[in-house]
């Protein structure tokens, strides 16, 4: 009984003292050299999208993923512990954010890649918690490892670069391998043209009708800004300020007309390219 007992405290300090020195994903970009020359060679990443990314003439990004799985895969995976080995507090925000984009995005396409073909990474379930088992796909496992901290891809968007940077744009910058998601974008991201590079793919995706869509005065928008309106304003009246500020002509006379938002739409399909 008492050797139980020893043994059933022991484990408990055990696991009380890996909780007490576990890094909160945040505590990774707590520091950042302001104002440093150092960058990130992401090139790697760069070859493989423009190889492998394709836009179809619906406005959407594809994969190929299966020339991507035959051919490029080694190649992403090597990028992929190049990035983990990276510290992050040599870099500015700019390098860190463009870092974290890209490794979430590599990781999600080597993640389909390990199971395809697929027909949504919601069939794709590596466990991490209960929820992540009932509803599947992949954002609560833990995959990465970053300066020791093991990150979930759900750890790098909601636990860093929501929090961290506060930028709406966050969800232009993430890619979840879905063709309802914002596209993934035919470059890599950089610091050097991060602000520049998330404009570009905020108005791509406002623009589409994935984003928002007007038809006979009825608004139907992305699920992102039902999910995560909190990032774009709180209000309906914010997320349109939002939707606005993107909007090209065409959109932007449309959203003019409209009282309010209809309803919302999300498509979990592949983005896979058609063949």
């Amino acid at each position: 009984m008492q050797l139980t007992l020893v043994i059933a405290c022991a484990l408990t300090v055990g696991i009380l003292t890996r909780a007490a020195h576990a890094a909160e994903p945040s505590e990774l970009l707590r520091k950042a050299a302001i104002g440093s020359p150092a960058t990130v060679d992401h090139s790697a990443w760069d070859r493989l999208l423009k190889q492998y990314v394709k836009t179809g003439a619906d406005g959407i990004n594809r994969v190929d993923y299966a020339a991507f799985k035959k051919g490029g895969q080694s190649q992403l995976k090597e990028y992929i512990h190049a990035l983990e080995a990276t510290d992050l507090a040599s870099l500015d925000r700019p390098e860190q954010f463009a870092l974290l984009a890209n490794l979430y995005n590599a990781k999600t396409v080597d993640i389909v890649l390990n199971r395809y073909p697929i027909a949504s990474i919601k069939d794709i379930s590596l466990g991490g918690s209960l929820f992540a088992s009932l509803t599947g796909g992949p954002w609560k496992a833990k995959v990465l490892h970053l300066k020791g901290v093991e990150l979930s891809l759900d750890d790098i968007e909601h636990g860093i670069l929501r929090p961290v940077f506060k930028d709406p744009r966050v969800h232009y910058a993430v890619n979840c391998a879905s063709v309802g998601c914002p596209n993934l974008q035919p470059e890599a991201f950089t610091g050097a043209r991060l602000s520049e590079q998330l404009d570009v793919a905020a108005r791509a995706y406002i623009n589409h009708p994935r984003g928002a869509a007007v038809a006979e005065g009825h608004l139907v928008i992305s699920s992102i800004y039902n999910w995560f309106k909190a990032d774009f304003g709180t209000s309906d009246d914010n997320v349109m300020r939002h939707l606005k500020a993107y909007a090209d002509a065409p959109l932007l006379n449309q959203l003019k007309s409209v009282m309010a938002i209809t309803g919302y739409d999300y498509d979990w399909s592949l983005n896979d390219i058609k063949r």
